[in-house]
């Protein structure tokens, strides 16, 4: 009996032992399997490597584009949806939202345009009035003897003695009263006296003796010794060059009087606005004396020279001038209104983003998604741009980025920023990097770049010597964080100023750039970033690089 219980005991413990071997072996192998199941997705084939600037540029193997920065792998998968065939920039909602991404239809709309010019005022050269004299002679008595006095038509400007003149009006008086004389004969002689005496009422009218004074003659036969020339227009004398007293040529000018009741704008306009410039075209002038009045005026010819030192064409303008405030030889400032109207399609200026050799739109394909497509480009207005080729109607395209607005281009950054974005973002959700010495090596090289939401760092001795070697790599975001676009600190506020809106820091360290702890000046994206800071306050901060060496603070909080 007792060696029945013993044998009894002694397999109950081997079976018990077997139970718990097998037990052990399948806890054993079930990690294993999950293991298996996500190492699946780490193993996704990469297609290809794009261009980290949008650019429709791909590579089969890593490699830098020209500004050194990486090209980005591109898994099976992850193709972009693009009918086009050109690589998007993917963007999550989220830093959509914090980089200030604005997009804008594109749409039909006449590009109605203003022309600015600089010109300067000129007399009408129509209402310009030469005073000269036909026959020689000398001046005897000024009437109006300064430049620039205003003067009336029909106004006394000077009179002449002059010999001819004299001889003349003689001949014609003896002629007429030769005719009154023969008036009762016939013949010859009553004939040739009558065309002597008309011959010689023709001579004093082509030397324009005025005809009242010509009819005093013929009516009572008595010679005046000077002939009175009066203005023939009203006006100002603008030149005068009589001086009582000398003698003067047939042919020369005495006086010159204009018109200045309406004047010209001579607009220098460049030649890439001449196009849209048509005969008719209404212009709205000012000038610098009035800074409070504007002149309307009317484009009435467009000059077929070119000036080649400025690269100008002249257009004329014709202006009432009431009051004479107008002045010839005033600076004036022309805007001149654009004949098209015809609806086009067109996009804001801002959406554009022109390198010299082409010209770049960056187009809303989905949520979070842009595509960069190139566009041929046509007229120009003031806030649009006319689009020929690359965007159709109703496309959504990226207009401003608020933090990105620059005064030389408010869109060259942007793309940087995207790029930058699409080059730090993290493999997809389920990636999990390899571990051993493989992910040693590529952890090593992975900088600052954090894997995705659910990646499984590498474990063990491999990890242990990629985390010395990264240095001091900012640790990987928790499940669900968004990819960063730029770098992130703490620090102090030394100084805020919201006139230039600058942030003056001391941070410290930032792993990312491997930057010691300093002190430094931030721009930053928002004024509105500025609120409740002040000199003393610990902030957390994120920031990026717009230009080389300009860095941006996008967002801040306080601790």
């Amino acid at each position: 009996m007792a060696l029945l219980t013993v044998t009894v005991a002694a397999a109950g413990v081997v079976a018990g032992q077997w139970w718990s071997s097998r037990q052990h072996s399948a806890a054993t192998a079930t990690p294993t399997s999950a293991e298996t199941a996500k190492a699946g997705p780490a193993a996704r084939r990469i297609l290809y490597y794009r261009n980290p600037m949008g650019l429709p540029d791909t590579s089969p193997t890593p490699k830098k584009d020209p500004m050194g920065m990486d090209y980005i792998p591109v898994y099976e998968g992850e193709e972009p949806e693009s009918t086009s065939g050109a690589p998007q920039v993917r963007i999550s909602a989220e830093k959509v939202q914090k980089m200030g991404v604005r997009t804008e239809a594109a749409a039909l709309r006449p590009l109605g345009r203003v022309v600015r010019a600089s010109g300067r005022v000129e007399p009408d050269e129509r209402r310009v009035y030469a005073v000269t004299a036909k026959f020689e002679g000398y001046v005897e008595r000024l009437h109006v003897n300064a430049t620039g006095q205003p003067v009336a038509r029909g106004q006394a400007l000077f009179e002449v003695y002059s010999p001819e003149l004299v001889s003349a009006q003689r001949e014609y008086a003896i002629a007429a009263q030769g005719v009154r004389a023969l008036a009762g004969a016939g013949g010859d002689a009553a004939a040739g006296m009558r065309q002597l005496a008309e011959s010689s009422l023709l001579r004093l009218r082509n030397w324009d003796i005025p005809p009242d004074q010509v009819e005093a003659l013929a009516r009572t036969g008595e010679i005046r010794r000077t002939v009175t020339f009066r203005s023939p227009v009203s006006g100002i004398v603008t030149e005068k060059k009589a001086v009582q007293g000398m003698r003067f040529m047939p042919g020369e000018t005495l006086y010159q009087v204009t018109d200045l009741g309406a004047v010209w704008v001579i607009a220098d306009v460049f030649e890439q606005d001449i196009g849209s410039l048509k005969r008719g075209a209404r212009a709205t002038v000012r000038i610098d004396a009035y800074p409070e009045r504007t002149f309307s005026g009317t484009v009435t010819y467009v000059y077929p020279t070119l000036n080649a030192q400025t690269r100008t064409i002249p257009v004329r303008l014709e202006l009432a001038n009431p009051g004479h405030l107008l002045k010839p030889a005033m600076f004036a400032q022309v805007e001149l209104a654009a004949a098209d109207t015809r609806p086009v399609l067109a996009v804001p200026d801002s959406a554009v983003i022109d390198s010299g050799t082409r010209r770049i739109v960056l187009v809303q394909v989905g949520e979070g998604r842009f595509e960069p497509r190139e566009v041929k480009t046509g007229a120009r207005s003031d806030t649009h741009v006319q689009v020929l080729e690359g965007v159709r109607e109703g496309e959504q395209v990226v207009v401003a980025a608020n933090f990105l607005i620059d005064a030389e281009s408010n869109l060259k950054a942007a793309v940087g920023a995207l790029a930058a974005h699409a080059g730090h973002a993290a493999p997809g959700p389920s990636a999990v990097p390899a571990s051993g010495p493989v992910a040693t090596g590529a952890a090593a090289h992975a900088g600052h770049a954090a894997p995705g939401p659910s990646a499984v760092p590498a474990s063990g001795p491999a990890a242990t010597g990629a985390a010395a070697h990264a240095g001091h790599a900012a640790p990987p975001p928790a499940a669900g964080a968004p990819a960063s676009v730029g770098h992130r600190a703490e620090g102090i506020v030394e100084d805020v100023d919201a006139k230039t809106g600058s942030l003056s820091l001391n941070h410290g360290p930032v792993p990312t750039l491997r930057w010691p702890a300093m002190t430094m000046k931030f721009k930053v994206a928002n004024e509105s970033l500025l609120r409740d800071l002040k000199p003393g306050t610990k902030v957390r901060f994120e920031f990026v690089e717009r230009e080389p060496g300009e860095w941006v603070i996008t967002s801040v909080s306080r601790m």
